[in-house]
């Protein structure tokens, strides 16, 4: 089924058919698969972000960060004209399970003239917190940036408090490169800025044996 085909019932509860998304469509895990996304996607990531006043996910991704809200209409917008723009390597997909969305994948430069890439991974539905659906998304999601550019290293910025974000990432092989102590405050406590990552030589030598369960 192709992208905007999806019936409103389907999109209310999250779900979508295992349709294409646009350019190079979807890669594909025994348990997830991440794919590109489609205008259609749109009101159900609204809804995962914005929908409720104080979302569990939001407690573990930067919650030191204020999340600031966003009409319906205004993120629609924004994010149809990302759509269109059509990066080479796009910069943020979706992740499906069961074929619900269940979260997102996404990369930022933190230095383009270097080559130095930072992933991010957002599981918004908790149901989906254990049984390996975000590690394998992000392997996924890492072996297609490393296959997609010229890059040295791939790194992964997260903070002390997310113990689970920092253990996917070790299954996954990145290192811990650096731990800023005390530097994050959130709900009354400090926590440590965690830098993690991995070189593409280790990436090679690590993801054939990688066992993501």
């Amino acid at each position: 089924m192709p992208c905007g085909a999806y019936e409103d019932e389907e999109l209310n509860k999250g779900k979508i058919s295992r349709g294409e998304g646009i350019g190079i469509g979807r890669l594909t895990g025994e348990k997830v698969v991440v794919r590109e996304i489609c205008p259609v996607d749109l009101p159900i990531l609204w809804h995962y972000i914005y929908g409720e006043k104080d979302p569990e996910w939001k407690r573990w991704d930067a919650p030191y960060f204020p999340l600031t809200f966003e009409t319906k209409e205004a993120y629609i917008e924004r994010m149809t004209n990302w759509i269109n723009n059509k990066e080479d390597v796009p910069s943020r997909m979706v992740i499906e399970a069961q074929e619900r969305i269940i979260g997102t994948v996404s990369y930022y430069w933190e230095h383009k003239e270097s080559l130095w890439l930072e992933v991010g991974i957002v599981i918004y539905d908790s149901s989906y917190w254990n049984g390996g659906y975000g590690t394998e998304a992000l392997k996924l999601w890492i072996d297609y940036l490393f296959a997609s550019m010229p890059l040295v290293r791939v790194g992964l910025a997260t903070w002390s408090g997310n113990e689970r974000m920092i253990r996917c990432a070790e299954k996954l092989g990145m290192k811990m490169e650096g731990r800023l102590r005390k530097c994050r405050w959130y709900n009354g406590q400090y926590y440590d800025s965690i830098r993690m990552g991995v070189l593409r030589e280790e990436w090679n030598e690590k993801k054939q044996g990688l066992n993501v369960r």
